[in-house]
């Protein structure tokens, strides 16, 4: 079976040219065997060609001996000539390669052959034409050349640069600013005080940077701190996360978990200056008008958390309930005015009290905090002046301790914070005007809330 192996050819071409001796080209190249293995310290047979094109005007072939490093060194135009001569190759007719054919077992028997073009290097064996000049060079003429520049300078400006005396006039005499002690002084001073004005920092690691109307000098920050670019600004921050903006009524968004779900509500601030949700707790959108029904929202019990009875469609029980969370999700219709047995009347108080169902930061409002927006709104404060204030409150009705809802799309009931016995003060508005009165717990109202 005949053995495969690979060549790994590192070609360095010289040329030794000398008088009346024969030309020669250094060849080097690394033999490797069929298994990727050096053949070291062995003789190989190698037949080398020279082609013009495809065809070969030189053939030579030679048995040299591997190093230990695999490498052989040969000059071509020293091996056994099988065809053509190496003196007599024209190397300005076109293009030449050289062709390799190598017996890894020193014979005869090429199974390795490789073709690569010789580049520049090779053809300084032509360089030795230039060895005689045929005929004699004629008297060399040269025009004069006017195209340049430089053919436009005169003895006068040739003077002028040359005198470095006088006055500067435009005409290149620099004279007077190389010998004017005070134009240096005065050109250097103009200089300085063109040069941007930096500040100084105050510890090593400070940083410089352009704000974009004028250098400021940033702190260096402390230790795992990243460099952050925050609003158009950098700033250090805690694993390269910016922090959250001002909290700014009417532009900022408030995201919190209702019902299981993360949900964002926006904001609105009324003519009190106070900031309130943008729409009822559990609508999807702000009121469109004072019958839209995707913004009528859910409808709590007075003091109950965001447990699901709140849903219009919550199933509905008669059993109290005897701690503030009654661990289900049904409405609870109660004769006693009051979900809960006994009653409790520090739920909801304030965006820390229990059962608070607003997000954090806000709260269900306090009867004076309704009273105040109820002045704010125009004369008379009903139904369509409800809706057209900054809160945009709709007619979203009430839901009885049966289950069922009522003056829907007429009539709004609000709930309020305050209690007053067994009762809650609460907002209700309908198209004949607006009142703050008192309601019982167990009525399923609308929750609208209040910033702190």
């Amino acid at each position: 079976m005949k053995k495969l192996f690979s060549i790994l050819a590192m070609i360095v071409l010289t040329t030794e040219i000398f008088a009346q001796s024969p030309e020669k080209m250094s060849y080097q190249a690394v033999i490797r065997d069929a298994g990727n293995e050096l053949v070291r310290n062995k003789p190989v047979g190698m037949q080398i060609s020279i082609l013009q094109g495809t065809t070969p005007v030189y053939v030579e072939t030679q048995t040299p001996t591997t190093n230990a490093n695999g490498l052989i060194s040969i000059e071509i135009g020293s091996g056994l000539a099988v065809s053509g001569s190496f003196a007599a190759i024209d190397w300005s007719a076109g293009q030449y390669f050289i062709k390799t054919e190598t017996d890894p077992d020193g014979a005869s028997n090429y199974t390795i052959t490789g073709t690569s073009q010789l580049l520049s290097v090779p053809y300084a064996l032509h360089a030795k034409t230039a060895d005689t000049v045929m005929g004699m060079l004629t008297t060399e003429t040269d025009p004069v050349y006017t195209a340049s520049e430089a053919a436009k300078v005169t003895a006068k400006d040739i003077t002028n640069l040359r005198n470095l005396s006088g006055v500067n006039t435009g005409d290149q005499d620099v004279s007077g600013i190389a010998r004017n002690t005070k134009a240096i002084q005065d050109t250097a001073a103009k200089i300085r005080a063109d040069m941007p004005k930096f500040p100084s920092g105050s510890k090593a690691g400070d940083i410089l940077y352009w704000d974009g109307g004028k250098w400021v000098m940033h702190p260096i920050g402390n230790q795992g701190q990243v460099l952050t670019v925050c609003g158009g600004e950098l700033v250090w921050t805690t694993n390269g996360l910016c922090p959250a903006p001002p909290f700014a009524c009417g532009k900022s968004t408030v995201t919190f978990t209702y019902k299981g779900s993360q949900v964002t509500y926006g904001t609105v601030e009324s003519k009190t200056g106070k900031c309130w949700l943008d729409r009822n707790l559990g609508a999807s959108q702000v009121a469109t008008a004072v019958n839209d029904d995707k913004s009528y929202g859910d409808y709590f019990q007075w003091g109950r958390g965001d447990d699901g009875h709140q849903d219009k469609s919550s199933g509905v029980t008669t059993t109290l309930s005897t701690t503030d969370v009654p661990g289900h999700s049904d409405l609870i219709n109660t004769n006693t005015g009051n979900w809960r047995s006994p009653r409790n009347d520090a739920l909801w108080q304030g965006s820390n009290g229990i059962n608070n169902p607003c997000p954090p930061g806000f709260h269900v409002p306090t009867k004076d905090e309704w009273d105040d927006e109820v002045s704010s709104w125009n004369i008379p404060p009903n139904l369509d002046n409800a809706f057209g204030s900054a809160l945009k409150l709709p007619a979203a009705g009430y839901r009885r301790g049966a289950g069922t809802l009522g003056v829907v799309g007429t009539a709004g009931r609000y709930w309020g914070s305050t209690t007053t016995g067994a009762d809650v003060y609460t907002l209700t508005y309908d198209k004949n005007g607006t009142s703050i009165g008192k309601n019982s717990r167990s009525n399923g109202f609308s929750v609208r809330c209040i910033k702190d």
